[in-house]
């Protein structure tokens, strides 16, 4: 038996299409995409103009999340103490406080400690600052009135050793004769003595600054 034979120049198609522009493969059939419902159009979003960035707001710290204190991002920092009349009166007022404690000390053990200077002038410096603030003014008002409360406690010790030599009341010393009482400080005063005078001052300033 013979087989026919297919006329010459005339290319076989694999896949049953007829040549188009010399492409044996024009006519075949597009590959699936895995897709049922073909090329379908995307799905309408109701904005024609897209998706737009957000208008800006003004705020800088617009995308940030909101803080404790309104949107904030920090928290503001407390207003600094700077009352000036306040802190001149707390010195005046713990100066006098501490002259009666530092004199009481100098009556009771008749001499004179360097460490009661400092503690004077450190509670003046420190209280006037704690409550008034660190101002220069203030600071210099608690060691001028730290040097007051050291020179009063020591009239005020003095007192009280003349009261009980004299056998009268301190009272009576002190208030009815304290320009005696200043007389005997003047002939008695010595380098120590002001120097005692010098430390309540610079403990004074040490303690505003602690407390600043």
């Amino acid at each position: 038996m013979s087989q026919p034979v297919q006329p010459p120049n005339q290319p076989q198609q694999p896949y049953g299409g007829q040549p188009a522009d010399g492409n044996p493969y024009a006519g075949a059939p597009a590959a699936p995409t895995g897709n049922p419902y073909g090329d379908q159009p995307p799905a309408p979003t109701g904005n024609p103009y897209g998706q737009q960035p957000p208008a800006p707001t003004g705020n800088p710290f617009g995308g940030q999340q909101p803080g404790p204190f309104g949107g904030a991002p920090f928290a503001p920092a407390p207003p600094a103490r700077n009352n000036l009349a306040l802190g001149v009166l707390v010195a005046l007022g713990a100066a006098v406080v501490a002259a009666i404690l530092y004199g009481v000390i100098l009556g009771s053990i008749e001499r004179e400690i360097g460490y009661a200077a400092v503690g004077v002038g450190f509670l003046v410096g420190f209280a006037a600052a704690k409550l008034g603030g660190a101002n220069p003014v203030t600071i210099a008002a608690a060691a001028v009135f730290s040097i007051g409360a050291v020179y009063l406690g020591q009239l005020i010790g003095y007192a009280m050793v003349m009261s009980d030599v004299a056998r009268v009341s301190f009272s009576e010393v002190f208030l009815d004769h304290f320009d005696a009482v200043t007389q005997v400080w003047k002939e008695e005063a010595d380098f120590m003595r002001y120097l005692f005078l010098a430390l309540g001052a610079v403990a004074a300033i040490g303690g505003a600054k602690k407390a600043g």
